[in-house]
């Protein structure tokens, strides 16, 4: 358990810890909580109820949780999502420490979810842990991605998270390890896009292999070049090329217009209606458009190669996947950590004691969270 009970009281809010002085001076309390967020998630609790009935069982007492909205349920904006019941001199001090643990977590599911569900056919790695704020952070995410992804398989019938880029997390997605093959730091160290393809192919012969493409912006020469030195994975479904081209430029072969041209010959109507100015980078700007997955496939199919996967990354979010969507951008796999909740003050989960020793009571505007 992180943090563990002895750690709790370095960690907490001080006027809890000095509440708890209070109440073991002046006589204990069975108290209610009711736990709830200022906006739509989906619950995301497992973490913080482990943590929560680790302490309890640690300082040896008994706690109730009336799980309102169990794992993977949508909430609603100031829907309590449980309600925990116990001693307040228990409970008080953890309130800090379980909050952490909720919040964030829910709004990184909903997320999730949202982009599993714009893309039910493409598989998703979460690969979010460089973006973390330590481990703790890197472990409630991946779990928030499993969350959201278990809801849209349920209810969408989508591929979802397939994996992600850690060990450490891996068992969330049902994977005995992460997945992931090369960064651009091994094309810079072979200097080569194909020779650090057979770097990882004769360190790793039994991989399936993903080439990073964009190191050289060479997107496409770089791609069939690759598909021409591993025919054979090729031709087995087992060679996949990833762009992750930067914002800051055109895949290979493209400008706005041929990007346009792209679109119209693919989708036309992705570009018919009215777009703000993110949507249409998203459709045919630069860095990793959905016109730039249609170029990408056009190139592999024409040269061949129809059972080479695309993976995308940089910048999936729900947003991006949206706009994916509706361009029908023929992606295998999104690498993203861009479930990551973008507004850190969305994602505040707040507790409130509705119940003292069984006398209902709340602070004056919170009567919505009495239980009914």
């Amino acid at each position: 358990m992180k943090p563990t009970v002895e750690d709790i009281p370095r960690w907490t809010d001080k006027y809890f810890t000095r509440t708890r002085d209070a109440v073991g001076r002046f006589g204990d309390v069975e108290a209610t909580y009711a736990i709830f967020m200022r906006r739509p998630v989906i619950s995301a609790p497992r973490l913080a109820i482990d943590w929560l009935e680790a302490v309890a069982k640690a300082r040896g007492v008994e706690i109730r949780i009336d799980l309102r909205y169990p794992e993977g349920k949508w909430v609603g904006a100031g829907e309590p999502m449980m309600y925990v019941t116990g001693p307040l001199y228990h409970l008080v001090d953890a309130e800090t420490l379980f909050l952490q643990k909720i919040g964030p977590a829910s709004v990184a599911a909903y997320n999730a979810y949202l982009m599993c569900a714009e893309l039910p056919q493409v598989g998703f790695l979460a690969m979010d842990a460089r973006h973390c704020a330590g481990t703790e952070m890197a472990e409630l995410m991946a779990y928030a991605a499993s969350v959201g992804s278990d809801r849209a398989k349920r209810k969408h019938d989508a591929v979802g998270f397939v994996g992600n880029a850690t060990d450490a997390t891996a068992h969330f997605f049902g994977q005995s390890e992460g997945f992931g093959t090369m960064p651009h730091a091994l094309i810079g160290y072979a200097n080569s896009t194909v020779r650090a393809a057979e770097m990882f192919h004769e360190s790793h012969p039994d991989q399936n292999l993903t080439v990073l493409v964009d190191y050289f912006g060479q997107e496409v020469t770089d791609s069939l070049e690759v598909c021409r030195r591993f025919k054979d994975l090729a031709d087995a479904g087992r060679l996949s090329v990833r762009l992750d081209t930067p914002g800051g430029r055109y895949v290979e072969g493209l400008d706005p217009p041929s990007s346009y041209a792209v679109l119209e010959r693919h989708i036309p109507e992705a570009i018919r209606g009215y777009r703000d100015e993110t949507e249409l980078r998203y459709l045919i700007g630069p860095g990793v458009s959905a016109a730039a997955i249609h170029h990408m496939r056009d190139a592999l199919d024409a040269a061949g190669c129809p059972k080479v996967r695309i993976v995308a990354s940089s910048g999936f979010s729900p947003a991006k996947c949206r706009v994916m969507a509706l361009a029908k951008a023929p992606i295998d796999i999104i690498g993203t950590g861009s479930f990551l909740p973008e507004k850190w003050s969305e994602t505040y989960a707040t507790a409130d004691i509705v119940d003292y020793g069984g006398q209902p009571r709340v602070k004056v505007g919170r009567e919505f969270l009495l239980r009914r």
